[in-house]
Order: C-alpha cells, then structure tokens, then sequence
C-alpha cells in the first residue's frame, strides 16, 4: 500500500515537472516575440546592447544575480548607474508599459537565451508583487 502511494507521488511530480517545463517553454516564446518588439533596438537581436550606452543582456552578471532589479527595471524602468559584467553603464531605459505577463515572459526569454541559464521560472505573480525602490 506503501509503495502505491509513493508511485503516486513520483507521477504527480513527473506531470507537474513536465507542465512546468512546458509552460516555461512557451513563456520564452511569448518573451522572444516581445523582445523582439520591444527591447531589440537597444539591447540588440543577441543581447549584446550597444558599446557604452545599452548594456548586454548576453551572459549578463547583473541579470543573472539580480532577480529582483531585472524586473524592476522593466516595469519601473531604471537611470544611473549599474556595473554589467564589470563595466559601468549610465543612462535611463523608460518603463515601457507591458503587463505583469508580458514582464514575466521577457525575462524567462532574456534569462534563457545568449548564454544565460535559469531555472526558476519568472511568473505573472512574481512580477506583481516586485514593487519599485525608488
């Protein structure tokens, strides 16, 4: 009896690990298509961002360690400064008016893209409950 309930529990897990995977597969579908509308003139088709005025998104260390600021610059926007894999950027990137969704699927797109890998899923409710510091 044991061992049915354990089995159980390993297909609920499997079924929601593969549900999780699908919905994260198609929020990085969702973000690119946003990306691409959106933030590509600056930040560049491989998220390279532009010499010394937009930094990269590509295998960005203040992206990747900053869950919070990421989103933050996106729903809020952001000005001043911020150091990007050791360089200093300083300018201001307006809010651009995108829905909680939409901010969740752009960063599971720039988060998974151009090098960058993670694995915890950005979610509509995440980005609702990131509030601006300024």
């Amino acid at each position: 009896m044991m061992k049915n309930y354990y089995l159980l529990a390993v297909a609920c897990l499997s079924f929601t690990f593969a549900q999780a995977q699908n919905n994260l597969k198609q929020s990085i579908e969702n973000g690119k298509e946003i990306y691409n509308d959106f933030c590509i003139t600056c930040h560049m088709a491989k998220g390279e961002g532009v010499k010394d005025t937009y930094p990269p998104l590509a295998k960005s260390d203040y992206l990747m360690n900053n869950r919070k600021a990421g989103i933050r610059a996106i729903k809020f926007g952001i000005s001043g400064e911020i150091i990007v894999n050791g360089k200093t950027y300083n300018n201001t990137m307006a809010t651009i008016g995108l829905s909680d969704d939409e901010i969740a699927d752009v960063m599971n797109y720039i988060t998974n893209t151009w090098g960058n890998k993670n694995d915890k899923i950005f979610t509509k409710t995440e980005v609702e409950n990131t509030q601006n510091v300024n």
